[in-house]
């Protein structure tokens, strides 16, 4: 469903009842919306996402996860974040030659940019764009370090430009990991590919030389938190590395989509689950609390922040964990100093 836009004063709104056979639409195909954007680094204030650059070639996701918080960010485009962040997509038709002129100022101060701070930059849409082909190749030329987290395979058809940078210690990438069971994936996250697929990239570009973790996000009490386990050690098998995890949290008009998904594909526990949620977040489903808003709180919150130090440990994960090469950025046609 389109959930209401709060930025918008007047809304499409379905009244009366007798009229339900005309309220049928059709099932629309993606749109892709192309544009010139005006930026593409943008400074991330938040200390809850290890991040403090982040870029998007795309706006909205095809993936359609139900839980992804960056539905909300596609209202201030003028969409909803229902079923509009899905199909209508933005495209920064520029946004390769706008990281070029970022890195070519002479104020810009070398730190790791992550791509898919918001969307993901591996979704359908790059098959036809390359849009993040052609950041990887910015940042390759400049010695611009860079992370990535995706859930996406199509991120093999980067495997020289990444294998390239990973042996210049210029990239680190994460695969999203939430579930080995396929039912619940189909429904959850319905367009992207499977658990057993995700492993297999990680296990790919491990072997060229990329330094790959996991992220374990969201976790869902009643639903998926059982499996971070067997998540992380199937990771580590594969070649992952280092690991995150984010506690399921429901803001905004992502409290109205999974509400109404949750209740409508899981009604035999839905009160239980939306119960433990609440549980989580001092009786409400979000918490905009900086260093409580990503992790829970109560009980529930806690037995997954043991279960993620007991098995990273035990798979030895994030152990000796260094960071990205900041020394090697350079400016095409710059000449390098002595001191």
């Amino acid at each position: 469903m389109n959930t209401p836009n709060r930025f918008l004063k007047n809304q499409k709104v379905k009244e009366h009842i007798e009229g339900i056979d005309d309220w049928d639409e059709p099932n629309s195909s993606t749109n892709y919306i192309e544009q010139e954007a005006k930026t593409i680094v943008n400074k991330v204030d938040s200390p809850d996402v290890g991040m403090a650059y982040s870029m998007n070639a795309y706006a909205g996701c095809e993936h359609g996860c139900i839980y992804c918080y960056a539905r909300n960010v596609h209202e201030y485009w003028g969409y909803s974040a229902g079923l509009d962040f899905e199909r209508k997509i933005i495209v920064k038709k520029n946004a390769p030659q706008l990281l070029r002129k970022q890195l070519m100022h002479p104020k810009w101060e070398v730190m790791p940019i992550m791509l898919s701070g918001n969307t993901d930059c591996y979704q359908p849409a790059e098959r036809k764009y390359r849009l993040t082909r052609g950041l990887l190749e910015v940042c390759n030329e400049f010695n611009q370090p860079v992370g990535i987290l995706t859930k996406n395979s199509c991120i093999l058809n980067d495997k020289d430009v990444l294998q390239e940078m990973a042996g210049k210690n210029l990239v680190r990438a994460m695969v999203s990991i939430t579930s080995f069971n396929e039912d619940l994936r189909r429904v959850m996250e319905p367009r992207t590919t499977t658990a057993l697929q995700r492993l297999k990239v990680i296990e790919e570009l491990s072997k060229a030389g990329v330094t790959m973790g996991i992220m374990m996000g969201p976790m869902i009490p009643g639903l998926n938190d059982h499996e971070m386990q067997r998540i992380m050690k199937a990771a580590s098998d594969a070649g992952a590395t280092f690991t995150a995890y984010t506690f399921i949290r429901l803001n905004g008009a992502i409290k109205l989509l999974f509400h109404d998904w949750l209740y409508k594909n899981f009604p035999d526990r839905a009160d239980k689950i939306w119960h433990l949620i609440e549980q989580s977040h001092n009786g409400k489903v979000n918490d905009s609390r900086w260093g409580l808003r990503m992790r829970g709180e109560g009980s529930i919150a806690e037995i997954v922040a043991q279960q993620y130090a007991k098995y990273g440990k035990l798979y030895n994960m994030n152990e000796g964990r260094s960071g990205l090469n900041l020394s090697s950025f350079k400016r095409p046609g710059q000449q390098t100093t002595l001191f």
